[in-house]
């Protein structure tokens, strides 16, 4: 296999999203998009013990063109929306909205989160949605740990989840109008994997922590975007230290993304049309109790 080399490097940088702090590898002033992959936040934070679970995280809001994603990876998330979804995902699962024509969610932190630490750690991902797709009836699909499929190394040094597209020959059950492949790995020192990769795929890895070796490159540490040419088969790595990271590659929609806050459509006219429809309550309403 010839593996991809490396395009750049994209460390993410602490970034305030109405009062919580949070890691913003991309979008950049360097980098808008990693197309179809729009904006990628990391978060760590400790939840307060001082107010109910269900007061904290984030309250309800608006999203429509997209698919908001998130990997849990301490914790859980408790997710609720204007079309009657109601799950809460611990660490090691994935909730995964294709937003559609509207919807309204909450992100909030499930009522036993103090028993189990009292950390969120997240990866959220926005994914582009196709024009043609972009008006559809929303989705969505929560996938527990133990739901997605996995990939254990013979020297049980790299453990993989994959939860849509193919990865290491597994099919993640979540579908999707992008083609994406997305994963997480979790390497203990010295575990190395080589992983095919579609070669019309943007490809990237995010370290959340540890360090890794990345053959035809060299040294890359935590907190890293590691994103890669499109000129070869798939990538290689080692881990110098115990390393978790996300994988992602997806086939670039090259369609015109107009974003406004939580929407992200084709045309000014659309994001506009957006807000007035939020604005007369036809995304739905969420009442949380």
């Amino acid at each position: 296999m010839k593996n991809r080399s490396v395009s750049r490097m994209l460390f993410a940088q602490m970034v305030d999203m109405g009062g919580f702090p949070v890691r913003q590898p991309f979008p950049t002033q360097l980098v808008e998009q990693i197309d179809p992959f729009l904006l990628l936040h990391h978060a760590d934070v400790k939840v307060p013990s001082h107010i109910k679970p269900d007061h904290g995280g984030i309250g309800p809001h608006p999203h429509r063109g997209f698919s908001p994603v998130t990997f849990i990876f301490k914790g859980g998330v408790h997710h609720r929306d204007s079309r009657g979804n109601d799950s809460v995902i611990y660490a090691g699962g994935a909730q995964w909205m294709n937003a559609g024509m509207g919807i309204i969610h909450s992100e909030r932190p499930p009522h036993d989160i103090h028993e189990r630490g009292g950390r969120q750690e997240i990866i959220q991902l926005w994914i582009n949605t196709p024009a043609a797709h972009k008006m559809d009836q929303p989705a969505y699909y929560p996938l527990s740990a133990d739901e997605a499929p996995s990939f254990q190394s013979v020297d049980g040094k790299v453990l993989a989840k994959v939860f849509s597209g193919h990865l290491l020959g597994l099919k993640g059950p979540i579908p999707s109008h992008t083609e994406v492949n997305t994963g997480t790995l979790d390497l203990k020192k010295g575990g190395g994997i080589s992983v095919p990769l579609p070669e019309n795929h943007n490809a990237l890895i995010y370290l959340l922590d540890g360090e890794l070796s990345v053959e035809g490159y060299g040294l890359v540490e935590k907190l890293h975007v590691v994103l890669f040419k499109n000129d070869g088969e798939g990538i290689t790595f080692e881990a110098r230290e115990d390393t978790r990271l996300l994988l992602l590659s997806g086939k670039p929609l090259g369609e015109k993304v107009v974003s406004h806050g939580p929407f992200v459509m084709s045309t000014q006219t659309q994001i506009m049309e957006a807000m007035r429809d939020y604005q007369l309550g036809k995304m739905g309403i969420l009442i949380e109790e």
